[in-house]
């Protein structure tokens, strides 16, 4: 069942023009005129916000140590003498030579990042007043006897963020490694030669060892901070205001658009897009408050089931072409009826000329209460 439009057609006097104001209907109507009631939308502006999603840190980075190598002579037999009749007499020893130096290792603790979801307000909560349809079926000739006001709230709406917490900072730890010692034996007099002594030369080694030039170190680098930049919407004006506007009366009915589509396809030619702007575009911009139901037939040929795609593809054709051209989608219906009302005699099983087909092949518009 169709929901009835709320027209108001003027047929009364000055003294009925008061009791209007008080019944909430237009002021002051014209005999013979018809109004549409509409409510002033809410107004909004848009804002710009930089968000937090990544704090800034600090990053460390180790630097390796350095070394360089170099020659040594080292001692490994102390001179000694010797004697003819009676040598010398020994004993060993073991010494501990460093032959490479110990380095500090550097452990590098990253900083713990942590997540963070977060969510702004991106639009406001709005509570307004708002008629609503009661009865579907309605059989009152008043259309306010199947209407409620009702105490609308629109809740707000919320975009979710995540961003990133420094939950532990970085760090280092220092550790000694490396380093390389080199165990050496060497002979020492344990008793002096008697009689005829003979020096004994000292013996030498030349060994390789690495010196350490520069220690492990930490580079401290800071990340900067990372934003986003969110659009966010202000509410400038509730609206909910209820208002009256003179409408065509005939344009409360359906009103035919001769489009012709192509055998079934919902695709717009260019002739049906000029007839859309020069009957409907040209409508719909000169009164910014009007709502538009788009409905759209089909003959009873073919499956009902697939007439009833077809139509409301056709219908909805209609309606993209008009918001890609401006129109905001919240002002139109698109509605596809099949062949489930037809204009004449012609229903599955019985034989009709082309031109009788061609009568419930058909696409309408009407003018809704906003």
């Amino acid at each position: 069942m169709k929901k009835p439009l709320i027209l108001i057609c003027s047929l009364f006097s000055f003294a009925t023009s008061i009791e209007a104001q008080v019944d909430g209907l237009p002021m002051n109507p014209a005999p013979g005129k018809c109004y549409i009631r509409f409510v002033t939308p809410a107004q909004y502006h848009t804002v710009e916000k930089r968000v937090l999603v990544r704090p800034a840190y600090t990053m460390l980075t180790k630097v390796p140590a350095e070394y360089k190598t170099v020659e040594e002579r080292v001692l490994v037999k102390q001179a000694s003498k010797r004697y003819i009749a009676y040598p010398a007499e020994y004993k060993v020893e073991f010494d501990t030579i460093e032959v490479e130096e110990p380095y500090h290792e550097i452990t590098i603790m990253p900083a713990k990042l942590g997540l963070n979801i977060d969510s702004i307000e991106v639009r406001p909560k709005l509570t307004r007043m708002e008629w609503q349809y009661a009865f579907e079926d309605c059989k009152s000739k008043d259309p306010r006897d199947c209407m409620v006001l009702k105490n609308v709230e629109h809740p707000a709406e919320f975009r979710r963020f995540d961003s990133q917490t420094v939950e532990r900072e970085a760090a280092f730890s220092r550790t000694q490694k490396g380093g390389r010692a080199a165990i050496v034996t060497r002979q020492v007099v344990a008793k002096e030669a008697h009689f005829e002594a003979i020096e004994i030369p000292a013996e030498y080694q030349t060994i390789t060892k690495r010196v350490l030039v520069k220690d492990e170190e930490v580079v401290q680098t800071e990340v900067p901070a990372e934003y986003v930049v969110a659009t966010v919407e202000v509410l400038e004006d509730a609206g909910g205001i209820e208002k009256w506007e003179e409408i065509d009366c005939n344009l409360t009915n359906n009103t035919v658009l001769p489009i012709t589509y192509e055998l079934g396809s919902a695709r717009l030619t260019a002739d049906a897009q000029n007839l859309i702007d020069s009957k409907l575009l040209k409508l719909m911009r000169d009164k910014p408050n009007i709502r538009v139901e788009i409905s759209a037939h089909t003959d009873s040929r073919g499956a009902a089931e697939a007439n009833q795609s077809l139509s409301q593809a056709r219908a909805e054709s209609v309606v993209n072409y008009l918001v890609g051209r401006g129109i905001k989608r919240s002002r139109l219906v698109a509605k596809g009826f099949g062949e489930t009302q037809l204009k004449n005699r012609c229903a599955d099983g019985l034989r009709c000329t082309e031109a009788e087909h061609a009568q419930n092949r058909r696409t309408e518009f009407r003018v809704l209460s906003n």
